[in-house]
Parts: C-alpha cells; structure tokens; sequence
C-alpha cells in the first residue's frame, strides 16, 4: 500500500506540490477580494436590495461617520477647545483690508439699488461718511461675533454634522481615511491569507496523497475552510490580543494596535487637512444647521453698526427715503455683509491652522487612548460585516476547490 502511495506521488509530484500552492493562492485571493468589498463599490451595483454589492465602507458611511465623530469629540478634541483658541482681535485684523474693500462696495450698491438719485445727490462728504462708518465697524462686527461664538460654541457650531456631513458627502475620503490608517493592517491581511492558505494546503495534499483521490469533495471542503479560517484568523490577529501577552514565549499584540503611534500621525494628518480645517468649520458656521443663530448675530451687529454710527447721516437719508426704506438697507447690508463674510474668512486660514494645533493635538491624544478606545478607530469597517466577507471567502473558497477537482482528476 505504501509503495503505491509512493509511487502515485512520485508520478504525479508536480501535481501533488501545486495544491499547497493552489490553496495558498486561495486564501490571498479571498483575502484581496475581502478587502475590495470592504471600499468599492462607492454605489449599490446591482439589484436592490438583495442581488448587488456596495462597498462596507460607504454603505454605512453615516454611521462610521458618528462613530469617528464620537471618537474625536469624547476622548481627543472638543470644538470649544478649538474656537479657544482663536483670538477675535487676530481675527478682525487679519480680514480687515479684504473685507473693508467688500463693505465699501457693499454700502455703495445697496445705496444705489435703494436709490440711485440720493446717492448721487447726496453730498461727497455724506457718502464717504456712510462708507468710513461700515468700514470701519466691520472688522469689530466680526470681533464681537466671534466672540460671542467662543462663548458658547454648541449654540453656534455643530461638529458632529460638520464631519458627519463632509465623510458621507465625500465617500472617497471615508475610504482614504481607513485605506490610510489600515495600510499596514490590510497588506498583511493579504499576506496572511496566503500563508495560512499554503499551510492548511500542505496538509490537504497529504489527505489526497493517503487517500489517492478517492475523496473528491476534499478540495471544495478544504477550500471552503482555507478561505473562512484564514480570514478569520488573520481579522483576529490583527486586533487580538489588545495588550502584550505572552505566548510560548512570543510576545503577541494585535497589529493595529502594536502600531498606535505609526497610525496616530497618518490619521492625525488626514483629519486636520481634510476635516476639521479652518475652512471647513467657517462654512459650517454660516452654512450649517445652526447657521440661522449665526445669521441672527451678524444681522444685529451691522444693524446696531450702522445705526450708531451713520452720525449725522442718518437724519438725511431717513427723511429722504423713509424709516421702512432705511430698514431695508440695513437689512440689505447686513445680507450682502454676510454673503462675503465665508469668502473673506478664507484670509484666516493660515492663522487658524497655526492657531488651532489640531494635528499636533490629535497625535498626542491619539497616542494616550487605551487599545479599547484605540481598536475602535479601525475595527468598525471590519465589525459591521465581519461576517459576511469571512462568508464570501469561504463560498470563493468552495469554488476554486470545484476547479481544483477538474485539474486534479
């Protein structure tokens, strides 16, 4: 019996030695294809619900999105520590010019809109007057609002919708931030599968070996078990043990977590350029979903401006135009101030970004969470379908052992 075992062995070696190699190819493939499904598709392709596939990553983008969110405001950076640490005063200055050219132009057409013939008419001495006063009270405008934000910034600023909002919007940088913060995790996830794919595949060859093929379903069996141990295994060892252990004499950590200080830069990079940016926390505060409180306080401090310093000015244009007329360009004003005052704080963003210290912040803090708070950053776009790519593995698994039995046989 042995000597036709080896003999067959002998026959057919290169045959043999291919299935290890084959079973190899199996996990990595699985392991290649696990990782594609997690991003892409951005979109459902297929037939809703059931028949089509959307990328892991993307389909739950709103609620990865709050996960990071969360993350973010419980244990690394609160907005109000942010808004701290602008100085209004620095603020006002560094937007002065660009925005005293805007009032200028701004009190200009709205005295002409409201009435061509006064402005004309009216005295050089008047109108530039009426100008000096906008002018010179709009940096203090922004002053005193910023001001008033920094005092109570969850009345004026939504963080969680600001993220929130600009991860879902743009699904492609969802994906770069786990691609990026993973990188190491997912190329040894590939790796991995090969390696536990060539292993169990050596031991399938010698059951075919012993057995002389007479048991077909082998090669799909195994193949299914290659692509579910080895994705299973490798999603474990990736984030397990959380702490340092000790085994047979190895020490043993979880990748991910091995790598805190690594991952805490890249994703420190990525969240201070792409997110939580100078422009981006601007545009939430006069776009977002508190942007009508912010829209309130604008609107009455070029109000009360323009009230307590048109002067003697004033008198003139009520009487020429009427108290309804002269409300109206308040509030024309203070619209069109409002209007520029997103494009005009893009003067700021360098100072903010300075100011701020966001990414230095996220690294030190980054670096101090526990491996449960750490694990957290990343485990979600496995947890949510952890099963289903361990699922889709094993089915892919299944049907390269079917061919297998073809070229085998």
């Amino acid at each position: 019996m042995w000597q036709e075992i080896i003999a067959n062995f002998h026959e057919h070696f290169w045959l043999y030695m291919s299935i290890p190699f084959i079973s190899g190819l199996i996990g990595y493939v699985t392991k290649i294809i696990a990782i594609q499904m997690m991003f892409a598709p951005l979109e459902f392709k297929g037939i809703k619900p059931i028949f089509g596939w959307q990328g892991i990553v993307p389909r739950k983008a709103e609620k990865m999105a709050t996960i990071a969110v969360e993350l973010m405001t419980s244990k690394l950076i609160k907005p109000e520590e942010i808004f701290a640490r602008l100085d209004p005063k620095r603020i006002a200055k560094e937007i002065e010019v660009p925005l005293m050219a805007a009032a200028e132009d701004i009190t200009r057409e709205v005295a002409q809109e409201f009435q061509p013939g006064l402005w004309e008419g009216m005295p050089v001495f008047a109108r530039n007057k009426l100008i000096s006063s906008v002018q010179a009270r709009a940096p203090k405008i922004v002053e005193h609002i910023m001001s008033e934000v920094q005092s109570d910034v969850a009345k004026y600023f939504d963080i969680k919708h600001m993220v929130v909002n600009n991860l879902t919007k743009d699904k492609r940088l969802l994906n770069e931030i786990f691609k990026k913060v993973g990188k190491q995790e997912f190329k040894f996830f590939s790796n991995a599968g090969f390696v536990f794919g060539f292993g169990i595949g050596v031991i399938q060859m010698l059951s075919w070996v012993l057995t002389q093929g007479q048991y077909p379903w082998m090669l799909p069996a195994f193949g299914g078990f290659v692509g579910f141990f080895s994705d299973w295994v490798a999603l474990q060892m990736m984030f397990r043990p959380l702490y340092p252990k000790k085994i047979m004499g190895v020490t043993m950590q979880g990748l991910f977590i091995k790598r805190q200080k690594e991952v805490a830069g890249d994703y420190a990079a990525l969240i201070s350029k792409q997110i939580l940016t100078s422009g981006n926390m601007m545009e939430e505060l006069f776009t977002g979903t508190h942007s009508d409180k912010v829209i309130a306080l604008v609107n009455r401090h070029v109000k009360e401006v323009i009230d307590s310093q048109s002067g003697i000015v004033r008198p003139l244009v009520v009487y020429a135009l009427g108290g309804e007329q002269y409300r109206n360009i308040k509030e024309q004003v203070a619209q069109r101030i409002l209007q520029q005052l997103p494009t005009t704080m893009k003067y700021i963003e360098s100072y903010a970004e300075d100011a701020m210290d966001i990414r230095n912040t996220l690294v030190e803090r980054m670096q101090k969470l526990t491996p449960e708070e750490f694990e957290g950053m990343l485990r979600p776009a496995f947890k949510e379908d952890e099963w289903s790519l361990i699922i889709v593995g094993a089915a892919l698994g299944f049907l390269v052992g079917e061919l297998q039995i073809h070229f085998m046989l």
